[in-house]
């Protein structure tokens, strides 16, 4: 029983970590949060949906392709919410993601309809195999691939490409990136795509893993991803991935023992006690002028 929670909750942390990486990336660049982001993995796990169930393209396809329309969709939000803004006091761009999340809901409601989508049993064929006392599905063991592979590719960019360099470089300090030459814009739009990227294949795969796709499917998720953004400290990386596998564990473990009830209370219980005890989280620096 233990072990079978503790292999959920890595599940679901996984799923966490890839959303709130793209939180951490956002808000290390421009020390602002997009409340948009929980809406792009919706949108990703849509896109996902359509290329599998419409035109029965292969599942890897189907993922690459919904991950280049989440990265697209966030480079759109990044002009109109942030790029647009970028001279108005930092609230306005948080509380326009706001009303673009919302809009973002309702669009997803009028274009599928306010009911959950599954996709047919025919598309997807599911596998369990026994590990000691506790079983692992094939869908699990794609999210921990794929999740591992994108986390992977992701420090690769960050710390071995061109862009990577220029996205660090503009995190530390933006003004002084932009005297070296660095296109301020392009990097903050890249910085966008790979976030949402990595959110749209989140939306993907936890779509698969319960074979629900709704449009209310990314509050939630965004509300739990910004909390492990924040255990794990808002500006890292690696502390948003552990942040996020942390929050999964105990999250299914409460459930377990404690309540199911409690899951989504467990959340922001912590939120509530990191904010409280180290609102840097575990390896953010302190940003409390900025905040």
């Amino acid at each position: 029983m233990l072990l079978q929670q503790i292999i959920n909750g890595l599940t679901q942390g996984s799923i966490y970590a890839l959303i709130a990486i793209g939180f951490a990336l956002i808000f290390g660049v421009l020390g602002l949060v997009n409340f948009a982001h929980g809406e792009v993995y919706m949108v990703g796990a849509f896109l996902g949906f359509i290329f599998v169930t419409v035109y029965h393209f292969p599942l890897v396809v189907s993922l690459i392709l919904a991950m280049l329309g989440a990265a697209l969709l966030g480079v759109i939000i990044e002009v109109i919410a942030f790029r647009t803004l970028r001279r108005a006091p930092d609230v306005a761009p948080m509380v326009c993601t706001l009303g673009l999340s919302v809009v973002l809901q309702n669009a997803a409601m009028l274009g599928w309809g306010a009911g959950t989508q599954s996709i047919p049993e025919d598309s997807f064929t599911f596998a369990f195999f026994p590990v000691f006392n506790a079983q692992v599905s094939n869908i699990q063991l794609l999210i921990f691939g794929v999740a591992v592979a994108l986390m992977a590719g992701l420090q690769f960019v960050l710390y071995k490409s061109r862009i990577g360099k220029a996205i660090r470089a503009t995190a530390q300090n933006k003004d002084a990136a932009s005297l070296m030459g660095i296109n301020i814009n392009r990097v903050i739009a890249a910085t966008f795509a790979l976030g949402s990227a990595l959110g749209g294949a989140a939306g993907v795969l936890i779509g698969l893993y319960y074979n629900a796709f709704y449009p209310m499917m990314g509050f939630m998720a965004g509300m739990k991803a910004f909390t492990a953004t924040v255990l794990g400290g808002l500006t890292s990386v690696p502390g948003a991935v552990l942040g996020g596998l942390i929050l999964g564990v105990v999250e299914n473990l409460g459930a377990a023992y404690i309540s199911s009830g409690y899951r989504d209370l467990i959340a922001f219980i912590i939120l509530i006690l990191v904010l409280l005890i180290k609102p840097s989280g575990l390896f953010g620096r302190d940003t409390q002028g900025k905040v």
